[in-house]
């Protein structure tokens, strides 16, 4: 019940003379007045409404027996324009122009020309006729829209037949962007009667030869830079540096490497570790520290690599580029049980070779290099002695060529590969002691004990012993690292590469120094920022190289290799095909016991969705 002083708004005159029977708009909708008053009743066509008088429009005083009474009506609206056009008129007036008469039936016929806003808009009391100009502007916007639906139609058809024309390429803009999972909703794909999903995406470009095999979308998909970072970088501190440039030092990596970041000499009982200085320039908050922190790491992919720094900064400061090189070098000695017995920490200068592990793989039976092994294998064998775990399944490097061949070569377990290895594990472990010894924060390698211990001395049970073993996480407090049989491990051996490892170096340098070292909080911080990044980095790597090694397969259709079981599961076997590095879901037929081998060939493959079957070879 309203108030005394609340009174419903003074009705206009229009309002004032509905009557029954009177025809009126509502939401667009023809609507026939059955009872007048403070509230209408309104039919609208069987439907029956109680509303207010300003919620309609008078089309038509009436009376309207009936709504379907509003039968269309021959007429010539386009001549009522030409005469009124660029005035303004009534409804009534103009439905007299149009169809010689204002009748409930040829007003209505006159609204719904009004309402599609071609020649005339407004409302029923006041209806504009649009000017020569305006009619002009919409009469070529319409031929277009037209043109275009057209276009479109046609487009589908030959996507439906597979067929594709040079004036498609605006439509499959929409399908690109869905497969570079830019997009949740594609038309083209859903006109098509195919799901709206990236892989259907990339297959309906790959179909229809908009893209080809070569086109690897993970790492657009997963929104990952892919470019380098454009700042500049810095001059080196005006510091002292202990000479060790008399040492012969080897930055060994895999043929073609571009950041060598890590190299090895031996002084008497000290074994030296020598790291690209990156941390030098990159101070904490600096450009080029907030820049890595985005990025995380170097993103590795099989048709070449996204820098973690610009450039230049691995032609200043990777090992061997210049004649003489700036690095963090740890001094190291080992007791006879192979444990850490002193470290030395110092900015230093050093003059290094670069070596394939292949070419340093020949020089193994060298004085120097033997020496290397022999200290390193102790501290290995310690670490194996400590529970450390050995798993050595199949690896492999694909490298896309540049006439886009793909090259897959299985890492070959080398002598020179397994020293380097096992370095860069010992100045992890130095480096964590370090910190420890003098109260540093730092992003400690973390990795809990295995949920279980299986043999792994064969593929498969590498392969079992694999599932058994936990993440590694980063953490701000020391731990114990199961897997490499270590109290306490800090990545630090590659600062052009990862970001953390450019951190461990911050507080190395600040320790020595004395300067300001990073707080707990601030190590959480920047472990924070990192696991934000790496599993897109992660799944980049991991599926450009499934992508990459299903081109191969691609490009080799009569391929066929050796497979070995290493697991089932229910029905599913699971096989690992060792040249390839590469696990596939199958049944094979038969009574394979797990850890026998079989010839296997490709039968098909999907690489729009990473899949692949095989069969046993005929």
């Amino acid at each position: 019940m309203k108030k005394d002083n609340q009174r419903e708004p003074a009705m206009t005159d229009s309002e004032k003379n509905i009557h029954p029977g009177a025809l009126v708009l509502y939401r667009k909708r023809a609507a026939r007045v059955v009872q007048a008053g403070e509230r209408l009743e309104i039919d609208l066509d069987g439907e029956k409404l109680r509303v207010r008088p300003k919620d309609v429009e008078l089309l038509h005083p009436g009376p309207v027996e009936s709504l379907k009474e509003l039968r269309p009506l021959p007429g010539e609206m386009r001549a009522a324009w030409e005469i009124l056009a660029g005035t303004t008129t009534t409804l009534a007036e103009l439905a007299e122009l149009a169809f010689g008469e204002y009748s409930p039936a040829s007003a209505w016929a006159a609204w719904r020309f009004v309402a599609e806003g071609f020649y005339f808009t407004g409302s029923p009391t006041a209806v504009r006729a649009l000017t020569l100009e305006e009619v002009q502007a919409q009469e070529a916007e319409r031929a277009a829209r037209e043109a275009e639906e057209r276009a479109w139609e046609a487009f589908l058809e030959r996507a439906r037949r597979g067929e594709r024309s040079s004036n498609d390429e605006r439509f499959y803009k929409e399908v690109e962007q869905m497969a570079l999972g830019s997009l949740s909703r594609c038309r083209a794909l859903r006109e098509l009667g195919r799901a709206e999903t990236p892989e259907n995406a990339h297959a309906l470009l790959l179909e229809l030869g908009v893209w080809n095999a070569m086109v690897n979308p993970y790492p657009r998909r997963l929104r990952l830079p892919l470019s380098p970072p454009d700042l500049p970088l810095p001059n080196l501190p005006d510091e002292p540096r202990v000479d060790l440039t008399h040492l012969p030092a080897y930055a060994i990596d895999d043929e073609g490497s571009d950041t060598p970041d890590d190299a090895i000499s031996l002084e008497g009982e000290r074994l030296w570790v020598h790291v690209a200085d990156v941390a030098a320039i990159v101070t904490p908050g600096s450009p080029l520290d907030l820049e890595a922190q985005s990025r995380g790491e170097t993103l590795h992919l099989p048709e070449g690599y996204i820098p973690l720094f610009p450039p230049e900064m691995t032609t200043r400061l990777g090992l061997g580029i210049q004649p003489v090189s700036p690095a963090l070098s740890f001094g190291i000695e080992l007791n006879a049980r192979g444990e850490i017995a002193a470290v030395e920490i110092q900015p230093s200068w050093v003059k290094v070779t670069r070596l394939s592990y292949e070419e340093a793989d020949l020089r193994m039976d060298e004085a120097l290099f033997r020496e290397l092994e022999e200290r390193l294998n102790v501290h290995r064998a310690r670490r194996l002695m400590d529970g450390a775990v050995d798993i050595d399944l199949p690896e492999v490097k694909i490298h896309v060529a540049s006439d886009g061949t793909v090259m897959i070569n299985p890492v070959q377990p080398l002598r020179s590969r397994r020293i380097v290895e096992e370095a860069m594990i010992l100045t992890g472990e130095a480096t964590a002691h370090y910190a420890l010894w003098r109260g540093l924060a730092m992003p400690f390698s973390v990795q809990e004990e295995p949920e279980a211990r299986v043999p792994h001395d064969t593929l498969a049970g590498m392969f079992a012993m694999r599932r058994f073993l936990r993440r590694s996480q980063y953490r701000a407090v020391a731990g114990g690292h199961s897997g490499l049989g270590l109290s306490a491990y800090v990545q630090a051996t590659s600062p052009l590469r990862r970001y953390l490892d450019v951190v461990a170096h911050q507080q190395l340098r600040a320790s020595l120094k004395s300067e300001r070292l990073l707080d707990e909080s601030e190590i959480l911080e920047r472990i924070g920022m990192l696991e934000a990044v790496l599993p897109a980095l992660r799944q980049a790597e991991v599926l450009s190289e499934r992508h990459w090694t299903l081109v191969y397969l691609l490009q080799h259709p009569r391929w066929k290799g050796k497979a070995v079981l290493v697991e089932r599961r229910g029905t599913t076997e699971v096989w690992l095909i060792p040249d390839l590095a590469l696990e596939v879901r199958a049944h094979l037929g038969g009574s394979f016991e797990v850890g026998e081998e079989s010839l296997v060939e490709v039968r098909s493959i999907d690489l729009p969705n990473l899949e692949f079957l095989i069969g046993i070879a005929t």
